[in-house]
C-alpha cells in the first residue's frame, strides 16, 4: 500500500560534527546515509518499537536497497533536520523517502529513497511484520493497516 497523505514527514534534528566530514570541513558523503538511517531508527522508536526489542523478537530490519542523490554540501557546525517518510508498506518490507536539509535555509542536501527489509534475526530470512507494528507504520503514514 502507498501513502496518499499530505502529513509532515517524521523529522530527526542533528548536527555536523568533526567526524562527520572530510578534511575540506564538508560531510563525507557515506555520513548523509547514515544520517538517515539514524532518522529510520528513531522513527521506529517513537512509534514504540526500539530495535533492541525487536531483535529479542527475533527481527531485524535491513537495507534491501538504497538510492541517493545529492545536492548540496552539509558543513561543520551545520543543523541539519533529516526526514524519514514511509511512501510505501508492504507485508515484509517498508519504503522511506528520505531528506537531509540545512535548518538556517531550508535547503535540500540530499535526498533518498530506501526499501527496508524485515527479516528473522536467526536466519536473516524475510518475515512478516508483526501486525502491531505494520499497524502503527499504516496509522502513522495515514495508510489503511489491512491489506497491501
Amino acid at each position: 500500500m502507498r501513502a496518499q497523505n499530505e502529513a509532515q514527514p517524521f523529522a530527526l534534528k542533528s548536527r555536523v560534527y568533526y567526524e562527520d566530514t572530510d578534511a575540506g570541513g564538508i560531510v563525507y558523503y557515506v555520513n548523509y546515509l547514515k544520517f538517515m538511517e539514524r532518522a529510520r531508527t528513531e522513527r521506529l522508536r517513537m512509534l514504540g518499537f526500539a530495535q533492541s526489542q525487536l531483535a529479542g523478537e527475533n527481527l531485524l530490519f535491513v537495507v534491501h536497497s538504497a538510492e541517493a542523490r545529492y545536492h548540496a554540501p552539509a558543513r561543520l557546525d551545520d543543523e541539519i533536520f533529516i526526514t524519514a517518510e514511509v511512501i510505501e508498506l508492504n507485508r515484509a518490507s517498508l519504503r522511506f523517502r528520505q531528506q537531509v536539509r540545512r535548518a538556517t535555509d531550508e535547503a535540500l542536501l540530499c535526498e533518498g529513497q530506501f526499501v527496508v527489509a524485515c527479516v528473522r534475526a536467526d536466519s536473516l530470512k524475510p518475515r512478516a511484520m508483526p501486525e502491531a507494528l505494520r499497524a502503527a507504520f499504516a496509522h502513522d503514514a495515514g495508510l489503511s493497516p489491512a491489506g497491501e
